[in-house]
């Protein structure tokens, strides 16, 4: 960062962090490396330290400059895929007999990786309700994880969990603390701040932003542990090519700003599902009825871009779902496009039947950047 010394705030870093200026052209913008070999200046004269493409490679370099700049760590790491980030984290910080404590309400796929990829290779699984930290800690107090995994706000309940009590519980039973921060993005909230060890996010989502590339990453401070997870970076090989980590740098310079327009249209559109006689329920902690609001406004600058509501039945759920018309039906979120999800069969249906099953009445809206009136049309017209 010595040429952007003066960036300090969010949005400085996102836009610099990372980013300088090539030397040889001063192209403002860094050009993307492609090359799959690096020449040597004689047999380990690495320039820069690169030598082939999965160990290394400059537009990846910038990339991982800029998540661990934007989240505050020491080391940030860029995957190929969220997934492949969570992977790369639970084997360099598990062996087998290891426990993890999860909670009940997360992203379904995470809750696969542990369960049927990590399971018969002698890895525990155990789940409770993260926001409820009592029930944390008589967990904890029965049997100390390895590591305790949370998101907050939760998938696809929005659940908020207070990250620096649950810090505290875990750190006192030398559990690792795990925070997956995709839905909230470093421009809302800081996890490591508040006393987490790691912070996971699937980059396909806010960072990038525009739904067009698919990654994950890894940030901390821990240098043993950052040590662990370099080496299966660059052993297992599930790494962001070049253009995948251009596209996620391009999206992160304008996280802040559109942070702020998924977070105001979002609240606009709770605001009115709230008062609507069809609906049973609305989840987003922005709203005052909500049992973690309070928390959320402590450890949040704003509340984001999602939110899910119940309606009267499964039935009712699937039919809004398939009704909607500027709003997509597709699976993720976090781009600059509005869309809609049926959980229990789309991106939680690998969790059916199990304690983090999400219940069928309940759609999640990934709540775009549109204009907040053509928003809110179109899901009054759906819920007609």
């Amino acid at each position: 960062m010595s040429t952007h010394d003066s960036a300090r705030g969010l949005a400085s870093l996102a836009v610099h962090a990372g980013q300088q200026f090539d030397p040889t052209t001063g192209a403002v913008i860094p050009p993307v490396h492609f090359s799959t070999t690096f020449a040597q200046d004689g047999i380990g004269g690495l320039r820069g330290g690169y030598e082939y493409g999965r160990s290394g490679n400059p537009t990846r370099t910038a990339l991982q400059v800029q998540l661990a700049a934007l989240e505050g760590g020491a080391h940030g790491f860029s995957f190929a895929s969220g997934l492949a980030a969570e992977d790369g984290l639970l084997r360099a910080a598990l062996t087998p007999g290891d426990e993890v404590l999860l909670g009940n309400d997360v992203y379904g796929g995470t809750h696969r990786l542990i369960a049927r990829v990590l399971a018969p290779w002698g890895v525990k699984l155990r789940v409770v309700d993260m926001s409820d930290l009592d029930a944390v800690r008589a967990a904890v107090a029965e049997r100390a994880p390895r590591v305790l995994w949370v998101e907050t706000p939760s998938n696809p309940l929005l659940r908020i969990t207070d990250i620096a009590g649950l810090a505290t519980i875990g750190h006192e039973a030398g559990s690792l603390v795990v925070v997956d921060n995709t839905f909230a993005t470093p421009a809302l909230q800081r996890p490591l701040e508040l006393g987490a060890d790691v912070v996971v996010h699937s980059t396909t989502k806010y960072l990038g932003g525009h739904s067009d590339v698919v990654g994950g990453a890894l940030v901390l401070d821990d240098d043993a542990l950052a040590e662990k997870i370099g080496f299966l970076q660059y052993a297992a090989g599930a790494v962001s090519g070049p253009m995948d980590a251009w596209l996620t740098t391009r999206g992160i310079k304008t996280l802040d700003v559109r942070m702020q327009r998924h977070s105001e249209n979002a609240g606009a559109i709770a605001a009115f599902l709230e008062g609507h006689e069809r609906v049973a329920r609305v989840f987003y902690p922005g709203l005052a009825s909500h049992p973690g609001h309070e928390l959320a406004a402590s450890q949040m600058t704003r509340f984001g871009g999602m939110l899910s509501l119940a309606l009267e039945s499964g039935e009712a759920a699937r039919r809004f779902a398939e009704s909607t018309r500027l709003f997509q039906l597709a699976e993720s979120l976090g781009g600059v496009e509005s869309l809609v999800n049926y959980p229990d069969a789309m991106t939680h249906a690998s969790v059916r039947g199990t304690e983090a099953a999400v219940p069928v009445e309940v759609v999640r809206l990934s709540v775009g950047i549109e204009s907040v009136d053509d928003l809110l049309a179109d899901v009054e017209q759906a819920l007609r």
